[in-house]
């Protein structure tokens, strides 16, 4: 059982980090170079509400996933990353209720108006907080398998 639970939280956590790789380096890049603001905007728009979407599963997964494998173990013997991934896991969620609940409603506003500056305004907070993300994801990962 404790397999099948670390399964559906290493997936989940995969989907959130390699999210934010593909619209961190890849998508965000292109479309910056090659689209006009409001094709821009749109565009990462529905992409967001989409992977956002896949964020909130992910989400609901680890927070389950990573409460129950917890509770199966004496924590004062669980390995400090564990201690680590969990604190970095936690604040990764909040963060990304920041982004859904302030900037990414602004965004989402602001296209249906065609308000250009602010939908850009509003993206331009959430690139910030999703590289924060990003880099906690990753941090959390390394503190898991290195620190014992």
């Amino acid at each position: 059982m404790y397999e099948w639970f670390k399964f559906f939280h290493l997936a989940a956590a995969i989907v959130w980090l390699g999210g934010m790789a593909l619209v961190i380096l890849a998508l965000r890049p292109v479309v910056i170079a090659q689209m006009t603001p409001p094709e821009r905007l749109t565009l990462m728009s529905s992409v967001l509400k989409r992977f956002f979407a896949m964020v909130w599963g992910s989400v609901a997964l680890i927070l389950a996933t990573g409460f129950w494998m917890l509770s199966t173990a004496d924590m004062a013997l669980a390995p400090k990353g564990w201690h680590a991934m969990s604190g970095l896991g936690l604040l990764m969620c909040l963060i990304f209720a920041h982004i859904w609940f302030a900037p990414f409603r602004r965004l989402k506003a602001a296209v249906a108006a065609s308000d250009w500056p602010a939908a850009g305004h509003a993206l331009g907070q959430i690139h910030p907080l999703v590289m924060t993300n990003f880099a906690l994801g990753w941090l959390a990962v390394l503190a898991v398998v290195v620190w014992r």
